[in-house]
């Protein structure tokens, strides 16, 4: 007699699904810990921003130890209201985010393809992600971006590329919003970052030139379909709801749609198929 347990694989553990502080905004970093414990996250990414909570290392560990929500991740302040948070030095940012991961516990660092008005560190970024990585077990994963639209012009903002499958790197973030924003073929970026895609960033778009940030299954992205593709292939990193909620009359409704995203996403992961369609 053939014993099951002998000769059945084991199930595939299913991804760690993240809430991103900057899925409270405009409430704080520490609301986000408080309510990632709450809606049952496995833990954050912290979103590194003007919120001095965001940048002190003593101050999250004390709030991942308070609500036992683990630091997963953390987000370099790349963006243009953080450009004098952690230095003016982009490469100082991306050292200091490495330090925080490593005194947190998170395996990974989310970071930006550079501004293309930041031409000696667009020139070197490729080159010295690669070195950053190679001095750390921390991801490097960097996320996909957008054109700029106004109208009927399109702006190049990020050099080398608003798609990181242009270059060459160790890992990648995937985010939806942004393949929504850039009117991508989502799958077909997942295809191009292949075992490379380290880390996802869950959220939902229309193809507005807004990075809208929906709730997963709000927008036309195939939201569905890549969380099945994930949980088809083992994939080890990690998956964040990054959701616009700034629009929420209240704290409860914010609190609802981050409970349905984590709801939508545990759904479709749970599969261990590729899902056929929303």
């Amino acid at each position: 007699m053939v014993d099951p347990a002998v000769h059945c694989p084991e199930p595939k553990p299913e991804p760690k699904v993240a809430l991103s502080t900057a899925s409270v905004y405009p409430e704080s970093t520490a609301t986000a810990f408080e309510i990632a414990a709450r809606l049952g996250y496995d833990g954050v990414e912290v979103m590194v921003w003007t919120d001095p909570v965001s940048q002190d290392i003593e101050a999250l560990r004390r709030l991942s130890d308070f609500h036992g929500v683990p630091v997963l991740a953390v987000h370099a302040p790349c963006l243009l209201i953080t450009q004098r948070v952690w230095s003016k030095d982009p490469w100082a940012k991306l050292q200091r985010s490495r330090e925080a991961a490593e005194k947190l516990g998170a395996n990974t660092v989310v970071v930006h393809p550079p501004f293309r008005w930041q031409r000696s560190y667009a020139r070197e970024f490729v080159r010295g992600v690669w070195r950053m990585a190679n001095e750390t077990d921390v991801r490097f994963a960097v996320e996909n971006m957008y054109p700029w639209r106004y109208r009927d012009r399109e702006m190049l903002a990020y050099a080398p590329a608003w798609d990181p499958t242009e270059d060459d790197y160790r890992h990648f973030t995937l985010d939806l919003s942004h393949t929504a924003t850039a009117r991508n073929d989502t799958l077909a970026m997942v295809d191009r970052m292949g075992d490379r895609l380290a880390h996802v960033h869950m959220a939902d778009g229309r193809g507005s030139a807004k990075d809208e940030h929906l709730v997963p299954g709000r927008g036309n992205q195939p939201c569905a379909e890549v969380l099945g593709r994930l949980a088809a292939s083992g994939f080890d990193g990690n998956v964040v709801l990054e959701i616009n909620t700034r629009r929420a009359m209240s704290s409860a409704e914010r609190e609802a749609d981050l409970a349905e995203a984590l709801a939508y996403t545990r759904l479709h992961l749970s599969s261990a198929a590729p899902a056929s369609g929303r």
